[in-house]
C-alpha cells in the first residue's frame, strides 16, 4: 500500500488529492496549517500546525515522522497574491518566494531521508511559471516564484536521479478553487486531481523533470 504525503492539504486540490488517494486505498498524510472538517472527516491521517516557510515548524515534522517511508511527496502547498507593476509590493513576492519556492524545497529536503529507491516527488507549479508562455505579464510574485519552483524541481530530477528517485513537475489546469476565486472558466478539482496523478502514476525515471499539464501536455519552459 503506497504511502502518498499532501501539503497544503486543507482544502482546494490539496484536499482532493486526498480524497481521490484515499478512495484508491493508498494511506494518505495530509500537512496542513489548520486542517478544515472537510479533512478531519475524511479519515486521513492529518498533521496540522505546520508552516512550509519555518525550519523549525518543518523540523518538527520531520520529527513527528520519524521513519514512515514516503512513497510519493506531492508538494501542493502555495499562495497567489495579485502583484502589479503599478502596484509592486515587495513584501508580497517576498511571501510568495517563501511558500511557492522555497517552502517546497525546504519540506523535500527535510523528508529526503524517509524517500527510498522507486519514490517520487511531485511540485504544484504553474503554467503562470513559464517564460515562453508568458503574454500577459504582471502577477510577478506568483509569476517569478513558480519560474524558481520549477527550477528547483529540474535541479532536484537530475540529483535524484542517482538515488532512483523520480520529479515531476505539474500544472493543474485553471482550476475552481478558492486561489483562482472560483473562475467560472476552470475545471473542477476533481477532474483536475485524476489528471495530475494519471501523471504521477506515469512519472518514471526515463521522464523525470519533466513539466507536464494536468492533461499529459508537455508545456514549454
Amino acid at each position: 500500500m503506497a504511502i502518498y504525503l499532501v501539503t497544503g492539504a486543507n482544502r482546494g486540490i490539496g484536499y482532493e488529492y486526498c480524497r481521490q488517494l484515499q478512495a484508491r486505498g493508498n494511506v494518505v498524510i495530509a500537512i496542513c496549517r489548520t486542517a478544515s472538517e472537510e479533512l478531519k472527516q475524511l479519515g486521513v491521517h492529518v498533521e496540522e500546525g505546520i508552516d512550509i516557510t519555518s525550519d523549525a515548524s518543518v523540523a518538527s515534522l520531520r520529527d513527528r515522522l520519524g521513519d514512515t517511508r514516503i512513497d510519493v511527496l506531492i508538494n501542493n502547498a502555495g499562495i497567489i497574491k495579485r502583484v502589479t507593476l503599478e502596484d509592486l509590493d515587495f513584501e508580497s513576492i517576498r511571501e510568495q518566494f517563501e511558500v511557492n519556492a522555497l517552502g517546497a524545497l525546504r519540506v523535500t529536503h527535510a523528508l529526503l531521508p524517509l524517500l527510498k529507491a522507486g519514490s517520487k516527488i511531485v511540485l504544484m507549479t504553474s503554467r503562470m511559471g513559464a517564460i515562453a508562455d508568458n503574454t500577459s505579464g504582471s502577477s510577478y510574485g506568483y509569476r517569478m516564484s513558480k519560474v524558481a519552483l520549477s527550477m528547483a524541481g529540474k535541479s532536484l530530477s537530475i540529483d535524484l536521479k542517482p538515488r532512483k528517485i523520480a520529479v515531476a513537475i505539474l500544472h493543474p489546469g485553471l482550476v475552481q478553487t478558492r486561489m483562482t476565486n472560483f473562475t467560472a472558466g476552470g475545471i473542477t478539482p476533481e477532474d483536475s486531481v485524476k489528471g495530475l496523478l494519471s501523471r504521477i502514476d506515469e512519472l518514471t525515471l526515463e521522464n523525470t523533470g519533466t513539466f507536464w499539464h494536468a492533461n499529459g501536455e508537455v508545456l514549454p519552459w
